[in-house]
């Protein structure tokens, strides 16, 4: 029964990513023990797949914002401890960056990640007992079940299966009939779609009887859902939610429509339409991949038009 310790911390669309890579694994090793180490705000993403025995919180974004602090060089041992706690088979580190891989350090197990020529820090690689060449050029989550297949010694099989399932908890204010999410919100400005274009089609979606919903993270975001839904018939603006509820609420949209940001892959992951939109960012090695239920629309200076997106959303949901 092999034991593993996957090393994936940040961000959210880069954890989603690595999901793959368990059921791949326990394709592969249906015995395996697998842990996860995770940034602390994204652990609810790898609590989502049944096949991940144990999340191990780290808070490398908190702590190095007060290392000298007591209490935070108190929170830094305990997770050293923990991390130690277990004797792995393997330690896959996923992320190939210079704090992942000194995580990954950490942990007792052989551990593996990309080489110099593959890692997006090269100094990553000299931290590993083993490591692995994956093309710089493919997609995130195919380098991700590369990586892993060749580090274990199997061919990843498609089509891509995340393993997640959200759970089902009780939104009372969701609408009674069809919805669909607006994921307006993202985590840089220059990202962001046009309020104008969002209402154009949130006009065309209530047209068709289908309620827009636009969830929040913030009190900008919550600022801008309210105004986007003073201007979109039987729009909702939701209260804050955790994942879970997010995870649950995307579920049971009939399609997700989103910026680059995190929440767009986490309705891919979930098998809902998705129509992901791209302003200032490209999506071939980082945006939403699934199969045809999404779309990647965009790119860095050029985000679509509301006609464009209206589109292939209807391809989509027929």
């Amino acid at each position: 029964m092999p034991k593993i310790l996957l090393v994936k911390t940040s961000s959210m669309g880069d954890v989603i990513h690595n999901l793959p890579v368990v059921s791949d694994i326990l394709f592969h090793f249906p015995d395996a023990e697998i842990d996860w180490v995770v940034e602390e705000s994204f652990a609810g993403v790898p609590a989502l797949h049944p096949g991940v025995q144990e999340i191990i919180p780290v808070a490398v974004r908190r702590w190095r914002r007060n290392l000298f602090n007591r209490a935070v060089c108190a929170e830094i041992s305990a997770f050293a401890h923990r991390v130690r706690s277990k004797v792995y088979d393997v330690v896959l580190d996923t992320q190939g960056l210079i704090k992942s891989a000194a995580i990954a350090r950490l942990a007792h197990g052989a551990r593996c990640g990309f080489d110099r020529y593959s890692a997006r820090e090269p100094l990553a690689a000299l931290f590993y007992d083993k490591t692995v060449r994956v093309e710089k050029s493919q997609h995130a989550v195919v380098r991700n079940r590369l990586l892993a297949g060749r580090a274990f010694g199997y061919i990843p099989d498609d089509p891509v299966n995340y393993g997640i399932t959200a759970p089902s908890l009780d939104l009372p204010w969701l609408p009674a009939g069809s919805f669909a999410v607006l994921l307006h919100a993202t985590s840089r400005d220059d990202k962001l779609w046009p309020a104008e274009d969002w209402i154009t089609l949130g006009a065309h979606l209530n047209s068709r009887g289908i309620a827009c919903v636009l969830p929040w993270g913030s009190e900008a975001e919550h600022r801008r859902s309210r105004q986007l839904a003073e201007r979109i018939p039987s729009a909702i603006v939701p209260p804050a939610m955790s994942l879970q509820e997010a995870a649950t609420l995307l579920s049971q949209a009939v399609a997700a429509v989103g910026v680059d940001t995190g929440l767009i892959h986490l309705a891919a992951a979930l098998k809902v339409p998705v129509v992901a939109l791209y302003c200032a960012s490209e999506p071939g090695l980082t945006g939403v991949y699934t199969s045809s239920a999404s779309v990647n629309l965009g790119g860095s200076g050029s985000p679509p038009d509301p006609a464009r997106v209206i589109s292939a959303l209807e391809g989509l949901m027929r």
